[in-house]
Parts: C-alpha cells; sequence; structure tokens
C-alpha cells in the first residue's frame, strides 16, 4: 500500500500513549481515520477485519478492561484475522500503518495485545466465533501527563530503547553483523525497523541481507506466547515488513515480500525465517 506521510518523522513521532485528555476528536480526523481504514491492505494477502468503537456514543453497557494500563480512552480499534498463514504478519503490517496515520493526525495510541479484556471488548466489538482477535488500541489526545503506572511500564520495558544494529542486522549469514555503510542504500529502511514497536519491546526481528535481498527472521522468545493461541511475536515481523516496505517505497526502491526464498543458512538457536523482501 501507499502511504502519504513522512515515514521518518511519524515513526519518531510515536510513542505508546496510556493516558488519555478528553479532548474530543474533530469529525474532519474521525472521517479521515474511517476512509484510511478502506484503504488498507497488506503484501502477504489475509485479509485483516477493523473494529471501532466510541464508549461515549455507543450502547454498550459492558465494562470494557485494561487491567490499569489505559486511562481516560473513548475511542478503540481492534483487529480480527481468521486463522490462516502469514494472517499475523498481515495484522501487524495494516495495523502499524493505521497507527502511524494516526500518529501524523496527532493522536495518540498504544498497541495491546495481553492487557485488554478479551471477552468483555469482544462483546462490544461484536466479534464473531471463530475469529483471531489479537490486538487492540486506544486512540484520542494524550493527556497532559502520564499517570504512574504508564511510567513504571515505559520504565520496565525501557520504551525508548532500541536494539543496536549488530544485534538485529546481518551480513550474508548470522556471525558477520550489518553495518549502516554496508547496507548503502537499504540502511534508511533498516533504521526504521530498528526504531519499530514491539511487544513488550522485544524486538524479536533479524534481518540478513544477502545478495541486495533482506531475509526476515523471528527471535522466537521461549514461552512468551504461552498465554496466547497464536505466537504474538509473529505480528512485530508485520510492524517490521510496514516500517521497511514504507521506508522503501519513500527512497524509491522497488521490491517485494515473498515467503519462500530462505536462504542455506546456519541458524542460531530460538532463530525461524518468516519472509523475504527481494529487491527488484
Amino acid at each position: 500500500m501507499k502511504i502519504k506521510f513522512p515515514v521518518e518523522e511519524t515513526v519518531k513521532k510515536r510513542y505508546s500513549v496510556r493516558n488519555y485528555s478528553q479532548r474530543v476528536i474533530e469529525a474532519d480526523k474521525t472521517n479521515a481515520i474511517a476512509a484510511f481504514i478502506k484503504t488498507l491492505e497488506n503484501p502477504f494477502g489475509p485479509t485483516i477485519t477493523f473494529h471501532t468503537l466510541d464508549i461515549k456514543s455507543g450502547t454498550t453497557t459492558q465494562k470494557l478492561g485494561t487491567y490499569g494500563v489505559i486511562k481516560g480512552a473513548s475511542h478503540y480499534i481492534g483487529t480480527t484475522i481468521t486463522p490462516e498463514p502469514m494472517a499475523l504478519e498481515a495484522l501487524g503490517y495494516e495495523f502499524e500503518a493505521l497507527v502511524l496515520f494516526l500518529a501524523d493526525l496527532g493522536l495518540g495510541t498504544c498497541w495491546l495485545g495481553g492487557t485488554f479484556d478479551r471477552q468483555s471488548f469482544s462483546a462490544a466489538m461484536e466479534i464473531k466465533a471463530g475469529e483471531i482477535f489479537p490486538i487492540i488500541t486506544p486512540y484520542g489526545y494524550a493527556a497532559d501527563h502520564k499517570h504512574f503506572k504508564e511510567k513504571a511500564m515505559r520504565k520496565l520495558i525501557k520504551a525508548d530503547q532500541r536494539k543496536n544494529w549488530p544485534q538485529l542486522f546481518f551480513k550474508d549469514d548470522f556471525q558477520t553483523p550489518l553495518t549502516e555503510a554496508t547496507a548503502g542504500d537499504l540502511a534508511f529502511a533498516l533504521e526504521m525497523v530498528r526504531l519499530g514497536p514491539s511487544a513488550s519491546n522485544k524486538q524479536p526481528w533479524r534481518i540478513v541481507l544477502l545478495d541486495g535481498n533482506c531475509h526476515f527472521y523471528e527471535a522466537k522468545e521461549p514461552g512468551y506466547s504461552k498465554a496466547f493461541a497464536y505466537d504474538i511475536q509473529r505480528v512485530d515481523l508485520g510492524i517490521a515488513a510496514a516500517h521497511f516496505d514504507f521506508a522503501t517505497q519513500e527512497g524509491n526502491i522497488n521490491g517485494h515480500f515473498v515467503t519462500t526464498a530462505a536462504p542455506e543458512l546456519t541458524l542460531p538457536q530460538h532463530l525461524e525465517y518468516v519472509f523475504s523482501w527481494i529487491r527488484e
């Protein structure tokens, strides 16, 4: 999909907002959000369904729980998928596109995967049986001050820190770290991946640059997805794909994603191939 917001500025503007003001979202922004959702697509194929919820204007009487993580939010967007290959990556791609669009509008968001009451939100958003309901986000204007739990959570997960290049990006194999100089015109896209959000800020993406193509791997956190019926870190790989794709588009670098181009490499423990970006 094509995006119209500036990639670096928007990626750096976005942060997780957990405390929201009561400022009303203007009608033109509400309309723009609805229109943007209709344009969303992904390079992996699966269909992503979006569900919006306005607590103040809605009819729900269900108490919606975020375990004290979110304060003051009136608006939420949720996503559902059907069980199929690459659905979680597709969700991560489209949802991050929406999150960045909201940031460009000056609105705050916060990815929620494990800290919301699925039962209450499923009822309020009328989620159908059989659909997987992995992610929601509140959205709105950030409050002037962060609440105590928000400050504590950001400190706990080191929200403002990111792994360095040698931990994430490699040249030809997993023994040779990739430098920005060696990455050449792909350095900007890789840096945008590095700055991306991820569940608990674990940054599970690993990328090998080989023969001009980028191969994406998931560094699995043992036991991390045990509480879910799916590998939630695959959503993070979709976020990485979105950042990489938007940055290469902005740099007029042509390429496409495939899921069947895994190179023959010796993989470190807990690493799994997910997809590749093939330069055209």
